[in-house]
């Protein structure tokens, strides 16, 4: 007569919150008690493999956060190439003008952002070493200075070699559906996709400060889904956080909103009229390349961005 007990693991939440959701802890302990019975050569191999596959599965519960982390950390920890800094000098603008810390931090983000993410060309485009870099770059440039999880819902990003065309169902005045082609530089999908015209990528980026930039408002709304829903509101620290930003970027919608309507002159592009996601994705365009310029328009939006980026592009060199 034996008794079997087999613990397979006690789990801290807080190690492995970013698979589980919650913030408290939990523990979660696995244990088997066979009384009072023969365990004959035969039981004790089939116990023996259901509790190998039980552990492999917590093993893969539990370790693929530990295993991304280590994983991304190599990448990082990877010399960065003299050829790629090279060319991030002189065809990445902003990259310039980063302080050093700055650049190194970039660098690292780069690496583990080209060795997760796909690109595949499409109309006949063949993806390049240079269109992989500015493109990577500028994405990465959101995720400096802060906790990242690396765009974690993207997986594949399509590079048409100009602007690209989609079908559309648009509603008019009076509630009647129709279809039309829309004419687009990029798009951001919910389900890991990202589509971007290589043409306009390569003219922002060399016009970089002229306030349009179509990598970074597509990754702006990569963030912003991140929280489960594109609305104009990302993942915030706390539920104070959110409530400022819910009262700052209400007020400055609605300023930006007006302005459009009566054709006024402000540092947005009219786009971000359209509704709160377009108006987060146009405002960081616009923290990025014309930082001091939105500061003097909208102070606090500014101040909002800033507590998210956890960056001030109007201290760097030849900001705007």
């Amino acid at each position: 007569m034996k008794q079997y007990i087999i613990v397979l693991g006690l789990i801290s939440e807080e190690a492995t919150r970013s698979f589980f959701g919650i913030k408290r802890y939990a523990q979660v302990k696995f244990a088997f008690t066979i009384n009072n019975i023969s365990v004959n050569q035969h039981q004790m191999m089939f116990l023996t493999i259901l509790l190998t596959i039980g552990g492999v599965i917590i093993a893969i519960i539990i370790g693929n956060p530990i295993i991304n982390d280590l994983r991304r950390e190599h990448w990082r920890r990877q010399p960065f190439s003299t050829r790629w800094q090279q060319f991030l000098e002189q065809n990445v603008p902003i990259y310039r003008h980063l302080p050093f810390l700055l650049k190194q931090q970039l660098q690292s983000h780069i690496q583990v952002f080209l060795a997760e993410k796909q690109f595949i060309g499409c109309g006949g485009l063949d993806i390049t070493e240079e269109m992989k870099l500015t493109i990577a770059a500028q994405a990465c440039l959101l995720l400096l200075n802060r906790n990242t999880l690396y765009y974690k819902d993207l997986s594949v990003i399509l590079v048409y070699p100009t602007a690209f065309i989609v079908p559309r169902e648009v509603k008019d005045n009076a509630g009647v559906y129709s279809q039309e082609r829309q004419v687009l530089e990029g798009e951001s999908w919910a389900i890991g996709k990202i589509i971007l015209s290589w043409e306009d990528v390569k003219q922002d980026t060399d016009s970089f400060g002229s306030g349009a930039n179509v990598v970074l408002h597509e990754f702006a709304h990569q963030l912003d889904h991140e929280q489960g829903s594109t609305n104009g509101v990302p993942l915030l620290d706390s539920k104070a956080s959110y409530i400022t930003w819910a009262k700052v970027f209400s007020q400055a919608y609605q300023q930006h909103c007006s302005k459009a309507a009566r054709g006024e002159s402000t540092v947005m592009d009219y786009y971000g009229a359209k509704n709160p996601a377009e108006f987060f994705a146009v405002a960081t365009e616009v923290f990025f390349e014309k930082p001091r310029l939105l500061k003097d328009e909208y102070g606090q939006l500014y101040e909002q961005l800033r507590n998210y980026y956890h960056v001030d592009p109007s201290e760097w060199s030849r900001a705007t």
